[in-house]
């Protein structure tokens, strides 16, 4: 028996578990029925347990027969305030729901806790489970780092791996060396004016007019500041200005998501835009504040380990079933706070079920995604593989 069959026996149980958590999605760092199933799923396989104090994380790490250095496996745990419309029997009716994969994750952290905890005794070193909540913009891998999850077995991790289901070819593992998805930054614009009659405009300082012409030379600003081979992102989202229609207001507001891919880029951008914020305000009599909130750093693939991932999964399942992709995505992961302290990899995992073309299926955070649980067998399995793996090559 090969691990792969090991957890294709598993996965009636990782399928029921999967159903169960996506039936019950729970929002945020606070996740008490969800972390409650985690600590059932882990009862027994012998594993040092702690749960968190600020967010209802659970950390377990298992110890091999033998000494060898340290792995991280991370699973996310929360879902979205999205209302489910799938019409599946086990979809979720609380309002929230998990349009982002994570119950698979959670299921798939599992089988792999049990696959690895069955080869306890051929373990060279330890493995670290991370059930993380918070991921949807809470920043719980952080939050989880703060509260020592990676010193957890005593020492740091010299490798560490992830997974994320996503919309894509049915079984398609897909990733690369480098930044794989983009930093997700915040920005915040404020003009300051001098409020007055909506009828008389002259006899006031409107910051209207200098708060959009800010929002339209933000996309120049994008194209002429920034190299196409580093590219950034920059959405904006939202513009507020004034409560009644005959007043001018003397401040207007503008928000905007930014998406970097390197720590060069996100400091160029909080000072290309304070400058062409400040000098356009001026240019109608106005100031303006502006700020950058960094939320997630770039994820960003050690070239060796993304390597080693890649050889490890062609291995494992056949070289058509892994994908180098050509560009990074410019979507955000907060696993990037772990790649930050430690080396590793992460990557996607196709999940469109397999008589669906995933061109035309609905993308993640979508409220009529669906994703195939039969390939959570898989997922448990090179999660546990490249644990595995990767203690036997030793620190």
């Amino acid at each position: 028996m090969t691990l792969i069959d090991d957890a294709r026996a598993l996965l009636p149980d990782l399928v029921a578990l999967r159903r169960d958590l996506h039936r019950n999605p729970e929002v945020g760092l606070v996740l008490p029925e969800t972390q409650r199933r985690v600590l059932e799923e882990l009862d027994g396989l012998g594993l040092e347990i702690t749960t968190g104090t600020n967010t209802t994380s659970v950390t377990a790490v298992l110890r091999g027969g033998r000494p060898g250095p340290v792995v991280l496996l991370r699973g996310d745990m929360d879902a979205l305030p999205v209302r489910e419309e799938t019409g599946l029997d086990f979809a979720a009716t609380n309002g929230n729901m998990h349009a982002c994969g994570h119950d698979l994750h959670v299921s798939g952290l599992v089988g792999a806790a049990r696959l690895l905890a069955a080869r306890r005794e051929e373990l060279p070193g330890s493995v670290i489970f991370m059930f993380q909540p918070g991921e949807e913009g809470d920043g719980g891998a952080k939050v989880m780092i703060d509260e020592g999850v990676l010193d957890a077995a005593g020492e740091r991790p010299v490798a560490a791996y992830g997974i994320h289901v996503a919309t894509g070819p049915w079984g398609e593992f897909s990733s690369r060396p480098g930044p794989l998805m983009a930093g997700a930054n915040q920005l915040h614009v404020t003009v300051h004016g001098r409020g007055g009659h909506g009828s008389q405009p002259h006899t006031s300082t409107d910051p209207v007019p200098a708060l959009l012409e800010i929002g339209t030379a933000l996309n120049a600003m994008v194209t002429r500041k920034f190299s196409v081979f580093d590219p950034i992102v920059v959405t904006v989202t939202q513009l507020h200005a004034g409560e009644a229609i005959n007043v001018i207001p003397p401040t207007a507001t503008l928000g905007a998501t930014v998406r970097t891919l390197s720590k060069e880029h996100t400091d160029l951008v909080i000072a290309e835009t304070r400058r062409l914020a400040e000098g356009i305000a001026a240019a109608h009599g106005c100031t303006a504040d502006v700020a950058l909130d960094v939320m997630y750093p770039v994820t960003l693939n050690d070239p060796g380990e993304a390597d080693f991932m890649a050889d490890t999964l062609r291995d494992m399942f056949g070289a058509d079933r892994y994908v180098d992709l050509p560009v990074p995505m410019m979507g955000s992961e907060d696993f990037s706070f772990v790649l930050d302290e430690v080396p590793g990899a992460f990557l996607f995992l196709g999940c469109t079920p397999r008589d669906r073309d995933p061109r035309s299926e609905p993308w993640n955070h979508s409220p009529l995604v669906h994703f195939d649980d039969e390939m959570l067998a898989d997922q448990a399995a090179a999660l546990a593989e490249l644990a595995l793996r990767r203690l036997a090559k030793g620190a």
